[in-house]
């Protein structure tokens, strides 16, 4: 994440601080209060905090020296300039780094989530759903609004995996070593970041279905028993965060590009909205896509896996889409809805019981296109 903060800093965040936060406001704080926080007074410049050669604002970077167990690291991307140091809370400060974090991400978060289930709500999504039995009244709206007030919790839950990837706590790395590392091996990471959090996902997500941890924490996501792609992201805050533990241990204990994980990063969200479009494009024995998906969130109780089959099949709890699925005619017939609800019903009473609060109806406007 230090990619992202460098940019946000360098494009907002430096002039932002300085204009809220000046480097004058560090003295209404006591000198041990402003070494506690880690504020600056003014005093940025002193040799203890950062020496250059040169001119402080001098483009070459290969000329500062900076002392990195308190400034952090040198910029990757972009120079600093002078409102960098014109703050009571530098960069490297804690607590500005948790504030600008919680804003980055939420609103990244946010962003992603609309563009990429707004596309495939567009573009690929099969509206027919609308029409199914158990889709609920307002369906779209009521995910929208879960997934919305659940990222910034989530977000506020993963902060200290990026504190420690900030402060190297993480295998995270910036430069390739061709001689040692190879580019074989930078390709390699992503496959095996793949592996090891599908594994850990479906680790996850089935200890989410034990029955006091599914009624406390992943029941708001089972209220779409068929989905749209804003169901994607509409978690408990919690059930979100314990999903993507994955995401974070990895790099903790492998390495990883810094590129290669925001790229990654972004794929899991795309992944995620993929498997919930109801748009079955091949019944892939491996992938774990949109008709596998659909399958646990009709029958609860199978196919937890994020990428592929293999921990379902190892665990037991593999269950093939039904072939129905894969015929567009059949797919939204009142037969096959019937059967899947049928089905459905008496996993359903096993899972929650007889207590139901979902209120099933249609979105009318797409009600009279589609009849």
């Amino acid at each position: 994440m230090d990619l992202v903060l460098e940019f946000c800093d360098s494009f907002g965040f430096d002039k932002l601080y300085s204009k809220v936060f000046p480097a004058s406001m560090a003295e209404n704080f006591s000198p041990e209060w402003q070494s506690r926080l880690g504020l600056n007074c003014g005093n940025i410049f002193n040799s203890t905090l950062l020496q250059m050669t040169g001119n402080i604002y001098k483009t070459d970077r290969s000329q500062w020296t900076v002392n990195p167990e308190i400034y952090g690291h040198v910029p990757y991307l972009f120079n600093m300039s002078p409102q960098t140091f014109e703050t009571m809370l530098p960069r490297y400060n804690i607590l500005r780094q948790i504030l600008s974090l919680f804003v980055v991400t939420t609103i990244f978060g946010w962003a992603l989530y609309l563009i990429c289930a707004t596309f495939s709500y567009v573009f690929i999504f099969d509206k027919a759903v609308f029409n199914h039995p158990r889709y609920l009244k307002n369906q779209m709206s009521l995910e929208i609004k879960l997934a919305m007030s659940a990222i910034p919790g989530m977000v506020l839950l993963t902060i200290p995996w990026f504190i420690m990837e900030l402060h190297g706590y993480s295998c995270l790395y910036m430069e390739i070593d061709y001689k040692n590392h190879g580019i074989k091996n930078f390709i390699m990471e992503y496959v095996y970041f793949i592996l090891f959090t599908d594994c850990g996902i479906y680790l996850a997500h089935r200890w989410l279905h034990w029955p006091k941890v599914y009624k406390a924490l992943h029941k708001p996501h089972h209220k779409w028993l068929v989905t749209t792609p804003y169901a994607s992201h509409a978690f408990h805050p919690v059930d979100g965060y314990f999903q993507s533990l994955a995401y974070h241990v990895y790099p903790m204990l492998f390495p990883l590009h810094k590129v290669s994980y925001l790229i990654l990063f972004t794929f899991v969200n795309f992944w995620t909205v993929m498997i919930h479009d109801g748009e079955y494009l091949a019944n892939d024995p491996v992938v774990n896509g949109a008709a596998c998906h659909t399958v646990h969130h009709l029958y609860f109780n199978y196919n937890y896996g994020q990428f592929t089959t293999l921990w379902d099949r190892l665990g037991g709890s593999y269950r093939e889409p039904d072939q129905e699925l894969f015929d567009k005619s059949l797919k939204k017939s009142t037969k096959t809805w019937d059967e899947q609800i049928m089905k459905m019903e008496e996993i359903k009473k096993v899972v929650e019981g007889d207590e139901d609060d979902r209120v099933y109806g249609t979105e009318e406007k797409y009600l009279k296109k589609l009849n």
